[in-house]
């Protein structure tokens, strides 16, 4: 049996209950469509514009996909979108589910297994993050090389050891190259996932700096890890919406998270659209 992933004492669930759900999940993203999509990618707070690059899209609500997690952080539109990107098919995740509103790591991760279930071959996670470089200064974008999972969940199955590092290396190259076609700045770092929904505290921010973190946010480490454990493969952008507590000049909010991520919106798409074709080459 497992624990459900809510960290303290939950109702352990088995692999099979697992399973299932994602099953039932897949055949729901079928009878919507999804399936043939072959890039997935999912959007995280204020970065939502992206679905504007997608042609001849059809918009599903989460609450119409029968199995679908629902966010209620605002930036978190809570919509599917298909369609195509650069003569890709492409299924866009507008919002995800955090294990701070009270989800359980493998309801986190249920979308992401149920895309590779349908045959997504890869997986674009991006989010919004807090840097601890003062040197880039928000809105800077970061390719994520690696990650440090702080949250205390783990969303892999008896059997999944999962891969040391997730994030496909031809992948990140197809996103090195990109962000020059494109001529976005791309940075690369290490993101360290912590639990939220509270933003960390100076003193904690130097024992992140400590681990030789980069950027630090609330989502993407178990999605990364579930993907890759799937037979996905696995890129993640990091958007830096802020200096990270005790290097930025005033308190942190998720207001201004959202607001600078759309200050970041062209930058973000333009890599992103240019990054599609690259990366189903990549995986083809």
């Amino acid at each position: 049996m497992l624990d459900d992933g809510d960290g303290g004492g939950g109702v352990p669930v088995s692999a099979s209950a697992v399973n299932d759900s994602v099953d039932h999940l897949a055949v729901s993203l079928r009878a919507h469509g999804v399936e043939g999509a072959r890039v997935a990618l999912v959007l995280g707070s204020g970065l939502g514009d992206f679905v504007d690059r997608v042609r001849g899209a059809t918009t599903i609500p989460y609450g119409a996909i029968d199995g679908m997690p629902q966010s209620s952080v605002p930036g978190h539109a809570g919509k599917l979108v298909l369609g195509d990107v650069g003569g890709v098919r492409v299924v866009v995740q507008q919002g995800r589910v955090h294990l701070y509103e009270g989800w359980s790591a493998h309801e986190v991760t249920r979308a992401v297994r149920a895309f590779a279930r349908i045959g997504v071959r890869a997986l674009v996670l991006t989010n919004a993050a807090g840097g601890m470089k003062r040197a880039w200064a928000p809105p800077t974008l970061m390719r994520i090389t690696d990650h440090v999972n702080l949250q205390g969940r783990t969303p892999l199955l008896p059997g999944e050891g999962g891969a040391v590092n997730p994030y496909d290396a031809d992948l990140g190259a197809a996103l090195d190259e990109a962000a020059r076609v494109s001529q976005v700045p791309l940075e690369r770092g290490v993101y360290v996932g912590v639990l939220g929904p509270s933003y960390e505290t100076p003193a904690e921010i130097r024992y992140l700096t400590a681990f030789g973190a980069d950027a630090v946010g609330m989502s993407t480490v178990c999605e990364a890890q579930a993907a890759r454990a799937s037979g996905m493969r696995v890129a993640a952008i990091s958007c830096i919406t802020n200096l990270a507590a005790g290097l930025s000049p005033g308190p942190l909010n998720h207001a201004e998270v959202v607001e600078v991520g759309q200050q970041a919106s062209q930058r973000f798409c333009d890599l992103l659209e240019a990054a599609v074709p690259l990366l189903d080459r990549a995986v083809s």
